[in-house]
């Protein structure tokens, strides 16, 4: 065997278990769809074990695929972390970074960062998925996530990138015309909630609350349903329900009179966004840039 045509042809492997399709697997080698079909038939021959498993909707790695997979997937991974680590080398951080985090860390945390970054280093390049459920950053190769701190596993190395948050439940005037005011979170199933559906689970997100020393989460129940704060926010500055929105995203629309917040006392403050990423990654220049830029300090005093 031509170990430099192995190689080859194992990362064309890689690329195609992985990305569970050659379309997108070609894309991201640069290369045809056919010319990758050919490589991975060339390697199962030589093998002389089917590696993947194609019908006209999906590609899977076959038994024996998946145990190739699993065995030398970390080892091209290393690789690829060693090469990229060569870049300290170079003048200016380089590189591209794939980030994961849901739409409103997006918005209040990483947009303005990135405003900052990008500017000074034209050669890092950051691809940011928006995602509100708990991504296996792992397993989605993303180099990192944001998401609340309770959120994130134990075995990430996590660094605060906000301050402490807290969601509250809100409702506009029009809405709450006629309508009791909720004093407890119990009241809210006797009003139309606008709910947030997660991705990752299918399921809807249960409000959240604290107070006479208990915790409490409430399943609602209403006529509307999305998987974006911002479309719930617009929803709810329209008087179509209550909300459960963070209070950064609505706190000029209650100071304004456009929003009235209740439930006030059943919403306490806690941990805020944070950057994680595997402890055994090793740091490039760019990703360094990326986490310094983000990293939050409490004001003092």
């Amino acid at each position: 065997m031509n170990t430099r045509d192995d190689l080859s042809d194992l990362r064309a492997f890689l690329a195609v278990a992985q990305e569970r399709s050659f379309t997108r697997a070609a894309a991201k080698l640069g290369v045809s769809q056919p010319t990758l079909s050919y490589t991975v038939r060339q390697l199962e021959a030589r093998l002389g074990v089917r590696l993947l498993a194609r019908t006209t909707r999906s590609v899977a790695p076959t038994e024996a695929g998946e145990r190739l997979l699993q065995t030398i997937g970390p080892l091209y991974d290393g690789i690829v972390t060693g090469m990229n680590a060569l870049s300290e080398y170079r003048d200016k951080p380089a590189g591209t970074i794939r980030i994961t985090a849901d739409e409103h860390a997006v918005t209040t945390i990483l947009a303005p960062a990135l405003g900052r970054i990008l500017l000074r280093y034209p050669d890092i390049k950051v691809e940011v998925t928006v995602d509100f459920g708990l991504t296996d950053i792992v397993a989605e190769r993303f180099d990192a996530g944001i998401r609340i701190g309770e959120q994130v596993a134990k075995d990430m190395i996590a660094v605060p990138v906000g301050p402490e948050m807290r969601m509250v439940v809100v409702g506009a005037p029009m809405y709450f015309a006629g309508r009791h005011l909720p004093k407890k979170p119990q009241d809210l199933l006797g009003h139309n909630c606008i709910n947030l559906r997660l991705p990752t689970y299918g399921g809807l997100y249960a409000w959240e609350f604290e107070g006479d020393g208990r915790e409490l989460r409430v399943r609602v129940d209403g006529q509307l349903v999305f998987n974006s704060t911002g479309q719930i926010h617009r929803a709810v500055l329209a008087g179509l329900g209550v909300a459960y929105l963070p209070e950064e995203q609505v706190h000029a629309d209650i100071r304004e009179g456009l929003l009235v917040q209740v439930l006030d006392d059943w919403c306490p403050a806690f941990s805020g966004y944070h950057l994680y990423y595997p402890s055994r990654r090793q740091a490039s220049p760019a990703f360094k840039v990326l986490v310094d830029s983000l990293r939050y300090t409490r004001p003092s005093g």
